[in-house]
């Protein structure tokens, strides 16, 4: 099968990067693996709260490179489960394979993971396209679902200004340049983490970067759904998001004021209160 990584070294140098920063992390956790769907996958367990919240991070990122969001739902007081998702950089399998870039395989991927992992309901976290994944799961434990920039209900807009900063992070991998693609998924002004440049670069340099989801697979299972987006998301605008969040799930589209397309590095402590009532309003900011 396709591996996602460019050689042998370049594995090893994106895994040594996820197993510092793991290490650095000052929250008390566990890893283990998991196989679900055939695919081995990594999974970091923290926390210790009666509700058990599942993350999926979005497209080249890792739990490793979504700390601050973890961080913030233990200090609420949540057990949290990150996963590595299979076919992306981290430290779950680097084969893209068995998936072929379906959405059906990875929603059915994340309800073996659940299965496996919990034997309580848990609410499920997705962003980006871990979010489409997350729409595109039919496990009976989740009882809830809070999905940020959520991929999977409408094409991406792809600005000039995204596109060159993509193109630059693409075929001259350097600090500068993954500054650059950083800054234009976080809100006007945010400078990016210095640990986000250094990972960004690392995959550019050693890793295959996969395209945008397609559309999401929702099961016929009724779930209470919170969906969320920056007020100055770039790939999924309000304006563009929020129609195809109302025809498709029936649900209004919740604005965060000050983020981009990156909220869960820009307000993780705003987005772990979201969770204890679905049917709360998620919007800051009003939809127009």
């Amino acid at each position: 099968m396709d591996s996602i990584y460019r050689s042998t070294t370049g594995k090893e140098l994106i895994q040594r990067w996820c197993l510092d920063q793991l290490a650095a992390w000052s929250v008390p956790h566990e890893r283990k693996t998991v196989t679900a769907k055939g695919a081995q996958t990594h999974v970091v367990i923290a926390g210790s709260g009666a509700t058990t919240v599942v993350f999926v991070p979005g497209t080249n990122f890792n739990a490793a490179a979504s700390l601050p969001l973890a961080t913030a739902l233990v200090t609420t007081g949540y057990r949290v489960l990150l996963v590595d998702v299979p076919g992306q950089p981290g430290l779950s399998s680097g084969e893209r394979g068995s998936a072929g870039g379906r959405l059906s395989w990875y929603g059915a991927w994340l309800s073996e993971v659940i299965e496996e992992i919990s034997s309580e309901p848990v609410a499920v976290m997705g962003h980006s396209f871990g979010a489409a994944i997350a729409l595109s799961s039919d496990c009976p434990r989740i009882d809830r679902l809070v999905l940020v920039s959520p991929g999977g209900l409408t094409r991406l807009r792809l600005t000039p200004t995204v596109l060159a900063a993509s193109a630059a992070w693409f075929m001259r991998p350097a600090p500068t340049h993954s500054a650059r693609l950083l800054r234009a998924m976080l809100a006007p002004g945010r400078p990016p983490r210095e640990e986000l440049v250094t990972w960004m670069t690392l995959v550019a340099r050693h890793a295959r970067s996969s395209g945008a989801p397609g559309a999401a697979t929702l099961p016929t299972r009724s779930i209470p759904r919170l969906v969320v987006t920056g007020d100055h998301d770039v790939f999924l605008p309000p304006r563009r998001l929020g129609p195809a969040v109302r025809s498709v799930l029936g649900a209004e589209l919740g604005v965060v004021t000050g983020a981009g397309h990156l909220v869960v590095e820009e307000r993780p402590e705003y987005l772990s209160t979201l969770l204890e009532d679905p049917g709360q309003s998620a919007s800051d900011a009003p939809v127009r």
